[in-house]
């Protein structure tokens, strides 16, 4: 039986392997966060995991706080990039499979059509900057690695747009959203479950692969859509960037086309607002 490490477990996507763990009884699996596995220890890493001894490591760790990266740029390097690289070094030289996650946020946001793995990656942030780095050292430390970068991820789990939308919603008569930052939202459970139509394809294909939800919306088309999705009574103004200022840029444009990833694994991509609909009526009952 193959055994599955999980890194970041606690974090959106971490959460929602979880859930759907029972369901692939076939393999072996270690959740772990911040406590088990301290992917900061550079040091003590690599024996941590020869101990764990995983014959698959699905990396969700990573400091996502964007606008708090500006301030420590540190702490994401060592989670974002020197980390991935042990965790990429490790598994090559162990016959480990890796699958690593990463962000839309590798872009500059000035492109005008949707973005393929091919395309120039030029991050205009912190976080951007050392998740790239990170995809480097993870293709050149195990070129065997696949790498999936994905966009806007929220869940039932953690903190993210939908549910403190959700939230404002229902406390405020009205907000203002940005209009200006183009993009596609991914669902949590909908990335849980591509990951894991690759971990069971037949083929493993090395590389980079984008995830994310179907549809080319702003912020502010995707608030109104929560809000019509709870039926909440609140008005809701489109903003541009410039009108919300952020310690951390923004990409402008970052949908990502994901032709690849349904060619080469056969991955089915639900429409954003399916999604949303089903993470909302989740949130409602929980």
């Amino acid at each position: 039986m193959k055994k599955i490490l999980v890194t970041g477990a606690k974090g959106q996507l971490g959460s929602e392997l979880q859930v759907l763990a029972p369901n692939y009884p076939q393999f072996e699996w270690v959740f772990t966060d911040r406590e088990e596995l301290d992917l900061c220890d550079l040091g003590h890493l690599e024996t941590e995991l020869a101990v764990i001894n995983p014959q698959i490591i699905i990396n969700c760790a990573a400091h996502t706080a964007v606008d708090r990266a500006e301030l420590e740029f540190e702490l994401s390097d060592v989670l974002n990039h020197q980390a991935v690289a042990v965790l990429a070094q490790w598994s090559h030289a162990n016959d480990c499979k890796l699958i690593h996650v990463s962000t839309d946020y590798v872009f500059d946001g000035t492109a005008a059509t949707a973005l393929t793995e091919t395309a120039d990656p030029n991050p205009i942030n912190v976080y951007g900057v050392t998740k790239l780095a990170g995809e480097k050292s993870c293709l050149q430390e195990n070129p065997n690695a696949i790498i999936i970068r994905t966009s806007w991820v929220y869940s039932r789990f953690g903190n993210n747009f939908v549910k403190t939308m959700s939230r404002l919603m229902q406390e405020r008569d009205s907000l203002n959203v940005v209009n200006d930052q183009i993009g596609s939202p991914t669902y949590g459970a909908d990335l849980a479950q591509a990951i894991m139509s690759i971990m069971i394809h037949t083929h493993w294909q090395a590389g980079i692969y984008n995830f994310s939800n179907e549809g080319e919306i702003s912020w502010y088309q995707f608030a109104l859509a929560i809000k019509e999705i709870g039926g909440f009574d609140c008005e809701i103004n489109g903003i541009p960037s410039s009108a919300y200022p952020t310690p951390a840029k923004r990409p402008q444009y970052s949908l990502l086309d994901k032709s690849k990833i349904k060619n080469v694994f056969g991955v089915v991509v639900p429409d954003y607002k399916e999604s949303l609909d089903a993470c909302m009526k989740l949130l409602i009952t929980s």
